[in-house]
């Protein structure tokens, strides 16, 4: 799957979700796209297909392509705990994530492309990897001559949501990755478990 720059509407209403946030458009079309979408009788899901869409709906909502998410998970599976969330607390550490998390960009496609153009500091060096792995402790900048930026500035002048495993110094621009997520503190309404099940077989 090639990185999705398509309408991101139609994406939501494909998994009945709203991945990419509020969006007008999916609540007044909250069924799935297409001719038949409205259709009442549908063909029942088969539980393989059920957690293939779990997946791509996974990786549309962090914007992860096949490759770099199987990889996580093989790394998740490695670790010890429960896979599927030590999997979703290794994507959520990811710099894009982190940077869109707080409130630096209003969106993941946003952070990455921010940390691609060299707008992101991590402990003080330049980081321009939008998957470098953020650890406990980090610190999270950005860069000085970025820092009035009008994308910047207006993203943190609405920055209004609160994570508890991230700090933010307003003044310095700086926020620090504290720990990895519990489960219940990640907001994604994602169904970690079909993924597991999904690559065990």
């Amino acid at each position: 799957m090639a990185r999705y720059i398509g309408p991101k509407s139609k994406i939501a209403r494909k998994f009945r979700d709203p991945i990419y946030g509020p969006d007008k458009s999916y609540e007044k079309k909250n069924y799935p796209p297409g001719m038949h979408g409205q259709t009442k009788r549908r063909a029942k899901t088969s539980e393989y297909g059920t957690q293939l869409t779990e997946k791509q709906k996974a990786k549309y909502t962090y914007g992860i392509l096949e490759r770099q998410f199987k990889n996580t998970f093989l790394k998740a599976a490695r670790k010890g705990g429960i896979t599927g969330v030590v999997l979703l607390q290794l994507i959520e550490s990811r710099l894009d994530n982190v940077v869109y998390r707080l409130g630096i960009s209003p969106t993941r496609d946003g952070a990455r492309q921010l940390i691609g153009h060299r707008h992101i500091m991590v402990n003080g060096k330049v980081v321009n990897i939008p998957s470098y792995e953020v650890r406990p402790g980090d610190l999270i900048a950005v860069r000085e001559r970025s820092k009035s930026l009008e994308v910047i500035t207006n993203s943190l002048t609405g920055r209004s949501n609160q994570y508890p495993w991230l700090e933010w110094d307003s003044n310095l621009m700086t926020g620090k990755f504290m720990s990895y997520p519990e489960r219940d503190q990640i907001p994604e309404n994602i169904r970690e478990q079909l993924i597991v099940e999904l690559y065990s077989k």
